[in-house]
C-alpha cells in the first residue's frame, strides 16, 4: 500500500514539475528579441527593453518563478538554484560534445571575468553518464582554462525542470528568483550582456 501511495505522489510531483516547465517555456517563448533572446519582462512592458531591438507592440508579461533544481559541484556536493537567489543569475546548459556550446563558452568566461562578483553564473553540464561524464566535462573545462562556476546535472533534474531539449540554452533569472529571459542556441558576449541587463 505504501509503495502505491509513493508512486501516486511521485506521479503528481512529475505532473506539477512538467506543468511548471511548460508554463515557463510558453511565457519566455512568447517574445523573441535580438539574437534569439526571448523575454518575459516582469512588471514592465516589453517596449521598455527597446535597447534589445524590440519593434513589436507593447505587451505586459507577468513574472515567472524560476523552477528550482539540484545539481552537483565537482566534489559531488549538492547545490540548488535557490541557494543563489538574492543575486542575478545566468543559468547556462551545455555539454563538451556540443560544438555551439564550445563556441559560446569563451564569451561566458569573458563576461564572468568582468561581472562575476555582481552576477551569479551557473554553467550546468548535461551529464548523462554516457555521452557526457563529470570527468569528460571537467577535463574539457580545465584544458580550456575556464574558471566560471560549473555544475553537473547528473540526475538531469535541472534539464527536466526547464524542459531543455536542445543545447546550448541560457536563462536569465533576477535576484527575486524570477525567470526574465532565455536564449536558445549559441550566443555572443553582446547578447549575453543584453540578457544580463534585464536582470540587474
Amino acid at each position: 500500500m505504501n509503495s502505491k501511495k509513493t508512486l501516486i505522489l511521485a506521479a503528481i510531483a512529475l505532473v506539477v514539475l512538467l506543468a511548471g516547465a511548460y508554463r515557463l517555456y510558453e511565457t519566455l517563448g512568447a517574445r523573441q528579441e535580438g539574437a534569439q533572446l526571448a523575454t518575459a519582462a516582469p512588471q514592465e512592458t516589453v517596449a521598455d527593453t527597446a535597447a534589445l531591438g524590440e519593434t513589436a507592440a507593447e505587451t505586459t508579461a507577468p513574472a515567472v518563478a524560476a523552477p528550482d533544481f539540484t545539481v552537483y559541484d565537482l566534489d559531488g556536493n549538492p547545490v540548488s538554484l535557490s541557494d543563489f537567489f538574492g543575486k542575478p543569475i545566468v543559468l547556462n546548459f551545455w555539454a563538451s560534445w556540443c560544438g555551439p556550446c564550445k563556441m559560446e563558452l569563451p564569451d561566458f568566461q569573458e563576461v564572468y571575468d568582468e561581472m562575476g562578483s555582481d552576477v551569479q553564473f551557473l554553467i550546468v553540464n548535461m551529464t548523462d553518464g554516457s555521452r557526457e561524464t563529470v570527468e569528460t566535462a571537467s577535463a574539457y573545462l580545465a584544458d580550456q582554462g575556464y574558471t566560471f562556476p560549473a555544475y553537473y546535472d547528473t540526475q538531469l533534474s535541472a534539464a527536466m525542470a526547464y524542459g531543455v531539449s536542445a543545447i546550448p540554452c541560457t536563462y536569465f533569472i533576477d535576484a527575486r528568483g524570477c525567470a526574465v529571459a532565455r536564449s536558445t542556441g549559441a550566443i555572443d558576449a553582446q547578447t549575453l550582456l543584453k540578457g544580463i541587463s534585464l536582470i540587474q
